[in-house]
This record gives structure tokens, C-alpha cells and sequence, in this order.
């Protein structure tokens, strides 16, 4: 058989062509595979069209329902009840369904079936949340349905409560527990991302709220179910904060930074979103777990969150969103008991640092908030301060009586940051070596400041409270803060030794502890910067000033010559003018970094307010808590950062530090004028080397407070502020010089006004009587008011009532304001009295108020004086340092009634530092005054009769004395003067002086006369010459009264000529007199020198006038 054949096969009855063995079997093969395919073909269609019908039936059934639920609907659509109770009956059919164990009822159990079960369970559960949140949002707006819109609310947050809450399912098995806590978290996931918009839905429902929760309680089962709501919707809030430390990953994983943020944006700027939750709900929003999440996400995404919540509005824009988020984080991360200044704690595990950090970053923002719309308050500090806020919008002062409350109310949710507790945890929590951030608080991009807690970081925190205390605290603006800063030991130490530690580098007294200081990196680069910008800052000091007194007036510098007047030569030292001027502070301060400029305000704000209440023994001999040296440091940087800074233009950002600034110097001046503790060369050095001269100084004081708005004090130079605020810079002759030029130009501007026409024109004629000078004065020149200052020409009556030969040319009426002072202000006159201390000072007299026109009296003295001053005469009295800082329009504290009574005052300090009970001295709160033989008993506050003096209230006792002492007893009388006094000098005038230095210029001050001078301005006439031997006799005698007879003085008239003197005359037998008008001495030619001298001292105890010559 051949080969091929034998792998044939025949078949019987097939044909004569045989297959092969392969063929068949392929063959077969194929045919199986077609049978098998018909097979599933069959069954395919069968499932298909069991589907189909499936589909089908379920599709006309929901067909069914849909349109039964809306004609249900639209029958009771007339009737909001009825359709919350269709909605509330769904939701109880849901609530039945979670709580069902059989898997085929309960409706999570498709969370864990199938793909596509799990996929429509997800789809349908979020629409649940979001359908349950729009109703929670929209409760307010369906409030009328009353007891049906809060069932049905209450029993949706039930609903999103079990679905987002794996402990509530109930068809959980071990098979399927991690389908469904994927599932959960999924949910979760789905409320913290925003696209559920249940923050902003819990926000809608909060603020729907009562402030105080229980007054919204009508019955038992609206508060409970309200109380649900609430408690469900802080839940819900809060849920997504729990779940951050599950193990998810994939895209589902939840972003927890995404959550805080809305939880910040829309929860925490709440108004009063303590206040309007049930107290038991509060401490679930304290815990660290939330608040830590927090603080990070504020500080990582900054700049967005802050966008976020400015673009809220409220109705009534009193207080920002953001001033809402930072009350309530206050209120959230405090624990305070009560007011105590010992009770209180932060909350239990708190990341200070990152709160820290919040707080400022909240409290700037809210800054800048009230900057950009004005609305700063303007508080009359002291009036000698001439830099100021910015005054308030008049849109906004218009509701001030409506928003006094709502500031109220919002500065007592900030009252945690008042008590001491909070500053004094801080700065342990500062100090303690082992302070560090957790891991489980490090934020993701661990940012590096989060880690750094500072003592820059306080001063931040409470220099932002300071300034928004005082904007927004309508009655006691910043004094709460204040008063704990004050008191809180050993914190104001700390903060100058930063301050020494920057501004006295090698020299200082760098705090002790490292942690105290600024260890910026930055702060080297900033400060160095420092030393670039006033290199140039003190050259062409003079045509600086030039170029302003050009600016204001519009006249080119050519051709003016503003130089004359400038002192040629220097009064002091140069180089220890040097020692005192700080380099760092050379420029103001626009030339230093945001970081001094902080612990700068805080610390000026917090000594200035010590300053009141420090005394002198606590300053000068326990030295506490500075040291006199310490002190000068001190009063060397503050005079030199507020010359420098009212030297240049002053930015808004910079006036806080600009007004405490000022408010420290002035205390620290006035305690310096008081008891010197400070070489008169540190407040002269900031100006030594660009003051500008006294001629452009004076005239540009002028031009600016007459031209010049408010607003241009912030683009050029302010001399006028110069001026008016730190006088001290120039040297008391320099000062005494701008004062007359002040009074020239006065008396030139009155010329052009036609109010002095010429020599004796519009003068005012008055005749007095010697014996009544008080009273006819008083009659002819007090109506007068500011024409007095007009030229007066006085005819004198003896006292025998004849005329007086004498025509006035200045010497008389020189005379009669040197007499009518000398009478008016005796003790004897009862309208003055004179202090306790040694060198027995005028004051004003406590009965003047009983005599008759006492009060209009001493009005018409205030007249007196000041047309003395105007004139150049000097009368021979100094008044008390007390009366007249209330000239120079100053408050007077406790340590300057030491000056007026220091008995009194040695009395308040025993009281005031006795240890044992003061009930024992048996004090209330009364002063007892006695005038005409009459006790009066005056009441220091209402029914302080019945108010015993204890430990608690013996400070307030003690500064009640002598508030009363020093300015409330005298204040009539010196507001009396007051009036009279600038009807002739311009208050701003006045404040070119200290209390001493008007004394001084008042009467010349305690200096004898010197004999040589006026040897060297004498002329000759008549015979004499200057080597006669009775001119030497004459001169030795002067010498002698000089010394033994205080009372002699000689005036002096002010003139535009040289001052000229003449001795002459030929009778023995005639007195010595003087021609007054001319400066001219009438000496006889006495032949025994002892003639002289008795003629000599007759005419000087007579005190006549023409007659006796």
C-alpha cells in the first residue's frame, strides 16, 4: 500500500474521496463550538429579555409613583405644613430602612453590592445630604411653619447623621465592613470638599439662632428637637475633622485643609457663635483636634482664607467677618473663669505658638480693615499731642448710637486677652525650654514660623489688641489692656531688654535669657539698612527746613535769606549731643522694620500708662523698674524716634507708635522738669545738628497752623508739630527768642490790619486810683478782652487824690502792671495763696469762689499776666508747677501734688504702700475744705461718706486725693485764668515752655542783677563819668542791696532801640527817681555816701510816685 493511504480513513457510505484523521477531528471540533455558541445565544436572549421586562416594569412603576408623589404634591401645594409632613414621612421611611437588619430593606446595604449598586447608593446618598442641608439652610425662611419645619429639619439631620456614621448601620457584616467604611469616608469626604455646601448651610441655621439659646424655647418638644438640629449640624461640621487620621488613599482621600477652610470661612466668623450654641456643645468645638487643623490651614493658606472672608457681608457693617473669626477664637481657646486676673487657662493641649500666630494674623487684617474704610476713632489724648487718627466716617458716626452696643458686646468676647492669666501663660509657655510642636500638629509644608514662638510674637499679638481696643472700645478704649500689661510682672522688663538689646548694642543690658530677644535672621538685614538712610538725613538740615517754609508760602528758594537767627554757635557739646541720639532712629519711624516697630508701640503704650500711677519714690529711690540709667536710655530713644519722626512725613501706619510715642515723652519730660534725672543735653541732641533756625521755625509755625489741612501734615516735614510737641529740642534762649517773634509778628499782622494805625493810636486811657488799683483796673480793662492788647496809656491818683504829674510813654503802664500784680496776687488779697513748700508759689485760693466777681477777678489777672508777657514786663511771681500746667493745658497726676502739698502728698504714699489694714486709719472717700471759719465736706465720688478706705480701694483712694488736689479743686480758677491769659498769648505759644521755664519767663527767674552789665549799657551824663568815685560807691552799693534786699529789682522796658541808662542831676536835697519811660536814673550828688544810701533805700521802700521826686 503506498504510503499516503495508510492515514486515510474510509467512511461506510460516504464517497469514493477519503478524509484524513485531522480533518475529521477539526471538523468535529468546529461543530461543538457552533452547538455551544447557539447555546449561550439562547440563553443571552433569555437574560436580555428578563432585563427588558425587568427594566420595563420598574420603569412604569416609577412612572407610577412619580406622578402619584406630584399630584400628592401640587393637591397640598396651597399648604406648606402638609408638604413639610409628606417630606418628614419619606425621611421616617429612610430612618426605618437604616435601622432594618435585613439587607433586602435596609438601604445601605447597597453600599456594599455590587459595583453598579455602589455606584447609585453613592449618587443617591449624596443628593440625601445635599436635599437635608438646603432644608437646614432654608429654616429660617420657613419658620412660619412652625412645630412641621423643625420636625422635618430635625429628622433630616438624623438621616445625614446615620448615613456618615458607621456605627448606625445595621446590615454590616465582617464580609462587607470595609465596603462600607469606604463608603462612609466617601460621604465624609463629599461634605468636608464643598460641594455639599454644608458649612454654608450650618452657617444659614446658626445665625438663625438666639444669642442666647434659651430664649428661643417655646415648648419642650421644640427645644428638643432644636437642640437636635443643633447638635446634628455641629456634628456634621465636625465629622470630617475626625476622619483625617483614617489610613485612605486614592482619590477619594480626604483633603482635611479643604474642610478647615470652610469651617474657618463660614463657622468661625459667625457673630457670637459661642454665645448662640448650647453649652454642651462647646467643648467638641474646643478640642485640639479641631482647632489645630484650623490654626494650620489659616496660616498655610493665608491669603485665601482672608479673601474668603471679607467677600461675607453682613447687613450692618460694624465688625468685619474677620473680627467675628478672631472674637471667636478667643472665645474657643480660653477657659476663663471669671474676671480674676489669676483664673483662667488655654485649653488642654493647645498649640499656643499656632494661636499666636492666628491671632495676628487675624487682628492685622482687621486693622487694615478699619483703616480702609476711616473709620478710626479720634480720642482727644492729651492736648498738648497734635498727631492724631485719622477722624471717623461721618456715614459711620451716624449709627454710633446702635453700634455702641454691638462694640460693647464684641470687645467682652475679646476680654480673655485683658486678664493676666493670658499674657502670664504665654510667656511661661515662652520660657520653657522644652517647648516644641508636636508631630501631630506639624502642618504638611511645615511651614518655618509655626515652629518659633517669640517674644515679638506677644508683643505682636498684644500691640494689634491695643489698637483695635481703642477703636472699637467706646468707653474705655484700650485701658483694660493697659492695666494688665502694666501689672503683670516682670513683662515691660522684658521688653525693653529687647529694645536695649537693638538700640544699645554693647552697651545695653541684654535680657538675661536668650529666648527674650529678636532672633529674626531678618532683622540684621533691616537694621542695617538703618545706618544707609541717615547718613544723609542730617545734611542741609537748615535748607530742609526752607525748602518747607517755601513750599507752604509758593515762593522759590532764590533770594531768600532764612539763615539769620540760627544760633552760630553750639550751646552744648557736640559729642555728648551724640551719645544721646540714637542711630537707629535717626530717620523716624519710616525708617526702621515692622518688627521694632512693634515692641516700640507696645512698649511706649504700656510704660506711658505706668508713668501715671509709678511715684516718685518708686522712680527715683527704689528704682523700679528701671534704673535711672535705664530711665535716660529710655528718654533719649523716645526723644529721638519723635523728633526724627515729626522731621519727616508721617505715615498712617506709623501714628499709633507716633502717639504713644509722644505720650511717653511728655510724661517722661515733665517727671524729668519735675526732679531732673536726665542732663539737660539729651533733650537738646536729636535737633543739635538740623533744628531749623528761629526765624523760619517761628514763621513757618504760623503759615501751617493757618494753611495747612490735616491731611498735608502727612506729605511734608510737620515743623509745626516740631514745635508744638518737642520744644525741648531747642535751648530755652533759642525758645524765649521765638516767643517774642511769635509776638512781633502778632503785633505786625495787627498793623496791617489796621488795628494799630501809628503811635498812640486807638490807645486805651484809663485813670487809676494808687490805693484801688485792683478795682479800677478790674472796672476799666477786664471788658476789654483781646483789644488789651492795645497800647494803654495810665494816668495815676495818689492816695491823697491828686493826679500824679506823670506822662506815660511805657513806663507807667510798665508800672501799674507790676503793681496791680503785686496787689492782686498777695495772700492778703484772698484771690492767691501760696504752696507749703519753701519757695511759696502762687496758687490759686479754694475761697476765691466766695468772693464776690472772684472768679471774673482772676480771668482779669490771666489778662493781666498775659499783657505782661506780650509787652516783655517782667512781674516778680512765680505760680505753682501744678496751676500751671493747667495753663499749658496738661493733666496733673499723683507724684506732682508733691509740689503743692508735700505733707498731703507724704500722707498718700503711707497710705498708699501701708501693709496692715487700712480700715485701722479709718478713712472714707471725702475731703474736707474750709473757708471763712466754714467746714465743708466734699464727696470724692457719689455717697463717698459711706465708703470705708481698704486694701482693695486705697489706690483709687489715693488718686481720687489727688485728682481733687490737682485739678478738679482748682479748675474753675484756672480755666478762669486760662480765658484770660490767651485773650493775649496763643496757647500754642505757651507750649513752647515748661512749667519752670513760664515761671522763668514770667518774672525773669531767681537770678541776681548783674552789676557789670548794666555798668557796660550805662551812658553818662550831667558831670559823672565812669570812673567817679561815687558811681563806684554807687555800684558796690547795688551789690550790696542786690544781696541783702531780694525785693530790688530794676525793670527793664523792650525796645527797638539799644536800652540806654543817664545819672544826673544837682540837689542834695532831692530823693533819687527814675524816669521809667526812658530807663533814666536821677541821682543827686550826695556828698556822704551814707546819705546815699538812706535817700537811696527811702525811694525804694516808699513805692510813690511823682511826688516824693
Amino acid at each position: 500500500m503506498d504510503e499516503p493511504r495508510k492515514h486515510q480513513i474510509s467512511l461506510r457510505g460516504a464517497s469514493t474521496k477519503e478524509i484524513t484523521r485531522d480533518a475529521l477531528l477539526e471538523k468535529v471540533a468546529q461543530e461543538r463550538e457552533f452547538r455551544n455558541y447557539a447555546r449561550r445565544a439562547s440563553a443571552s436572549a433569555l437574560f436580555i429579555q428578563r432585563v427588558w421586562r425587568r427594566y420595563k416594569v420598574a420603569k412604569m412603576v416609577a412612572l407610577q409613583l412619580q406622578e402619584e408623589w406630584e399630584t400628592l404634591v401640587n393637591h397640598n401645594a396651597e399648604d406648606p405644613n402638609q408638604r413639610y409632613r409628606l417630606y418628614a414621612k419619606c425621611f421616617r421611611i429612610l430612618l426605618e430602612s437604616l435601622n432594618s437588619t435585613d439587607s433586602n430593606k435596609n438601604f445601605c446595604s447597597l453600599a456594599t453590592g455590587t459595583l453598579e449598586e455602589r455606584r447609585i447608593w453613592s449618587f443617591q446618598a449624596r443628593k440625601l445630604i445635599s436635599l437635608c442641608f438646603f432644608i437646614l439652610a432654608e429654616f429660617n425662611k420657613s419658620h412660619a411653619g412652625g412645630r412641621d419645619i423643625v420636625v422635618l429639619t430635625s429628622l433630616g439631620m438624623r438621616l445625614v447623621v446615620f448615613l456618615t456614621d458607621l456605627k448606625g448601620w445595621k446590615c454590616i457584616t465582617d464580609a462587607n465592613s470595609q465596603d462600607a467604611d469606604i463608603a462612609v469616608r466617601d460621604l465624609v469626604w463629599f461634605m468636608g470638599s464643598g460641594k455639599s455646601s454644608i458649612y454654608m448651610s450650618i452657617r444659614r441655621y446658626i445665625n438663625t439662632l438666639d444669642v442666647s439659646f434659651s430664649s428661643q424655647i417655646n415648648s419642650s418638644l421644640q427645644t428638643d428637637d432644636k437642640f437636635l438640629i443643633a447638635a446634628s449640624a455641629i456634628t456634621l461640621a465636625l465629622r470630617p475633622f475626625h476622619v483625617t487620621n483614617f489610613d485612605v488613599s486614592g482619590p477619594g482621600m480626604l483633603d482635611v485643609h479643604n474642610a478647615a477652610e470652610q469651617y474657618c470661612v463660614f463657622l468661625l466668623t459667625i457673630p457670637w457663635l459661642v454665645q448662640r450654641l448650647p453649652a454642651i456643645l462647646i467643648p467638641a468645638l474646643k478640642h485640639k483636634c479641631i482647632l489645630s487643623p484650623c490654626f494650620q490651614t489659616v496660616l498655610i493658606l493665608k491669603a485665601k482664607i482672608l479673601t474668603e472672608m471679607s467677600e461675607i457681608h453682613y447687613s450692618s457693617e460694624v465688625i468685619p467677618s474677620v473680627g467675628w473669626a478672631l472674637a471667636n477664637i478667643v472665645c474657643l481657646t480660653t477657659e476663663a473663669g471669671n474676671d480674676s486676673v489669676d483664673l483662667g487657662s488655654f485649653n488642654q493641649g493647645l498649640d499656643c505658638a499656632s494661636y499666636v500666630h492666628v491671632v495676628i494674623t487675624l487682628a492685622e487684617n482687621l486693622l487694615g480693615w478699619i483703616e480702609n474704610v476711616g473709620w478710626v476713632r479720634k480720642e482727644k489724648q492729651d492736648v498738648q499731642i497734635d498727631v492724631s487718627v485719622e477722624p471717623i466716617d461721618r456715614s459711620l458716626c451716624e449709627t454710633e448710637t446702635t453700634h455702641g452696643s454691638l462694640k460693647m458686646s464684641y470687645i467682652d468676647l475679646l476680654r480673655p486677652v485683658c486678664q493676666q492669666w493670658h499674657l502670664t501663660n504665654l510667656l511661661a509657655i515662652m520660657k520653657t525650654d522644652s517647648y516644641t510642636h508636636g508631630a501631630e500638629t506639624t502642618p504638611p509644608n511645615n511651614i518655618e514660623h509655626l515652629g518659633k514662638f517669640e517674644l515679638l510674637d506677644i508683643a505682636y499679638l498684644y500691640s494689634y489688641m491695643l489698637r483695635i481696643f481703642s477703636v472699637l472700645n467706646p468707653t474705655l478704649g484700650s485701658l483694660p489692656v493697659l492695666n494688665m500689661l502694666s501689672f503683670t510682672p516682670g513683662f515691660l522688663v522684658n521688653l525693653w531688654g529687647a529694645l536695649e538689646g537693638i538700640l544699645f548694642p554693647g552697651n545695653g543690658h541684654v535680657a538675661e535669657n536668650n529666648h527674650l530677644c529678636i532672633s529674626k535672621n531678618s532683622k540684621k538685614e533691616k537694621d542695617a539698612v538703618f545706618v544707609k538712610k541717615q547718613k544723609g538725613a542730617n545734611k542741609d538740615g537748615v535748607n530742609m527746613w526752607v525748602n518747607v517754609l517755601n513750599k507752604v508760602t509758593g515762593k522759590s528758594q532764590a533770594g531768600v535769606d532764612l539763615t539769620d537767627g540760627h544760633p552760630g554757635t553750639s550751646l552744648v557739646d557736640e559729642d555728648s549731643c551724640d551719645v544721646w541720639d540714637i542711630e537707629h532712629l535717626r530717620c523716624g519711624p519710616q525708617g526702621i522694620s515692622k518688627d521694632l516697630t512693634c515692641l516700640l508701640h507696645l512698649f511706649c503704650s504700656t510704660y506711658s500708662h505706668l508713668l501715671l500711677i509709678l511715684d516718685d519714690i518708686e522712680f527715683y529711690e527704689k528704682q523700679v523698674p528701671f534704673t535711672l540709667e535705664q530711665q535716660r536710655r529710655i528718654a533719649s530713644m523716645l526723644n529721638t524716634l519723635v523728633y526724627n519722626g515729626l522731621s519727616h512725613s508721617i505715615g498712617q501706619q506709623n501714628r499709633p507708635l507716633m502717639d504713644s510715642a509722644i505720650r511717653c515723652l511728655h510724661l517722661m519730660y515733665e517727671r524729668d522738669c519735675r526732679h531732673q534725672f536726665c542732663p539737660p543735653v539729651l533733650w537738646l541732641s536729636p535737633a543739635q545738628k538740623n533744628r531749623p533756625p528761629i526765624s523760619v521755625a517761628a514763621r513757618t509755625h504760623e503759615i501751617l497752623s493757618a494753611n495747612i489741612r490735616t491731611d498735608d501734615a502727612l506729605t511734608i516735614p510737620c515743623v509745626d508739630s516740631v514745635i508744638t510737641t518737642t520744644p525741648h529740642v531747642f535751648p530755652f534762649e533759642e525758645r524765649v527768642e521765638m516767643f517774642r517773634e511769635f509776638i512781633k509778628m502778632d503785633k505786625a499782622s495787627r498793623k496791617m490790619a489796621g488795628e494799630v494805625a501809628g503811635p498812640g493810636s486807638r490807645s486805651i486811657e484809663i485813670v487809676v486810683r494808687r490805693g484801688h488799683i485792683v478795682e479800677d483796673g478790674f472796672q476799666q480793662l477786664n471788658s476789654l478782652g483781646p483789644r488789651l492788647r492795645s497800647s494803654i496809656h495810665v494816668s495815676f491818683v495818689s492816695e491823697c487824690g491828686l493826679p500824679e504829674a506823670g506822662l506815660d510813654y511805657g513806663g507807667l503802664s510798665k508800672e501799674f502792671l507790676t503793681d496791680i500784680s503785686k496787689a492782686a496776687f498777695s495772700p492778703e488779697y484772698g484771690l492767691f495763696s501760696q504752696t507749703s513748700t519753701s519757695d511759696r508759689l502762687l496758687i490759686p485760693n479754694a475761697s476765691a469762689r466766695y468772693i464776690e466777681n472772684g472768679i471774673q477777678m482772676i480771668e482779669f489777672l490771666g489778662r493781666v499776666v498775659g499783657k505782661a508777657l506780650y509787652e516783655g514786663i517782667l512781674l516778680d511771681y512765680s505760680f505753682s508747677h501744678v496751676f500751671v500746667q493747667k495753663l499749658l493745658g496738661r493733666y496733673s497726676f499723683l507724684d506732682e501734688l508733691s509740689t503743692l502739698d508735700p505733707e498731703l502728698y507724704r500722707n498718700l504714699m503711707y497710705v498708699k504702700h501701708y501693709d496692715g489694714d487700712v480700715k485701722e486709719l479709718s478713712l472714707d472717700f471725702t475731703v474736707t475744705e474750709e473757708s471763712f471759719g466754714k467746714r465743708h465736706v466734699i464727696e470724692l465720688k457719689p455717697g463717698g461718706k459711706d465708703v470705708s478706705v481698704t486694701a482693695e480701694n486705697k489706690m483709687q483712694y489715693v488718686h481720687e486725693i489727688a485728682d481733687y488736689k490737682l485739678n478738679r479743686q482748682i479748675f474753675p480758677f484756672s480755666n478762669a485764668f486760662y480765658r484770660g491769659l490767651t485773650d493775649l498769648i496763643s496757647p500754642s505759644w505757651l507750649k513752647l515752655f515748661n512749667a519752670s521755664e513760664f515761671n522763668q519767663l514770667l518774672s525773669g527767674g531767681n537770678h541776681d542783677i548783674d552789676v557789670d552789665d548794666l555798668k557796660h549799657n550805662t551812658r553818662y551824663t550831667g558831670g559823672f563819668s565812669e570812673g567817679a568815685e561815687r558811681l563806684k560807691y554807687f555800684g558796690r552799693l547795688l551789690e550790696n542791696l542786690n544781696q541783702r534786699n531780694p525785693t530790688f529789682t530794676i525793670h527793664k522796658v523792650a525796645c527797638d532801640v539799644p536800652i540806654w541808662a543817664t545819672i544826673g542831676g544837682q540837689d542834695v536835697e532831692r530823693l533819687p527817681s527814675a524816669s521809667t519811660c526812658y530807663n533814666t536814673l536821677k541821682l543827686p550828688t550826695y556828698k556822704r555816701s551814707s546819705t546815699l544810701r538812706a535817700k537811696l533805700l527811702y525811694a525804694i521802700s516808699s513805692n510813690a510816685g511823682f511826688e516824693l521826686s
